[in-house]
């Protein structure tokens, strides 16, 4: 199941700066998030779907390399956002 429109557009509005600002790296990471989210609760109810399990690990990928980036050049936002989206425990 993919993201609604209402779902990303309240995330681009909590994490960017403007309405329409999805180019920002924090919007990715808070909507690659949420897309985990889902996938992996797909993935626990139907382990046999292999398609999504492989869909899911390649998003994992694309946030992590986002989550690199922002830690290299902005520590402060990096860790705020990590505390926002709970991703370490």
């Amino acid at each position: 199941m993919a993201l609604t429109k209402e779902t990303s557009a309240a995330l681009v509005s909590k994490f960017g700066a403007k309405e329409n600002d999805t180019g920002n790296t924090k919007v990715q990471i808070a909507l690659l998030s949420e897309r985990v989210n889902q996938l992996t609760a797909h993935v626990q109810r139907f382990p046999k779907d292999t398609g999504a399990k492989r869909s899911m690990l390649k998003i994992v990928g694309q946030r992590r390399k986002l989550l690199k980036y922002l830690e290299r050049s902005d520590l402060e936002v990096y860790r705020a956002l990590i505390k926002e989206l709970n991703l370490r425990k």
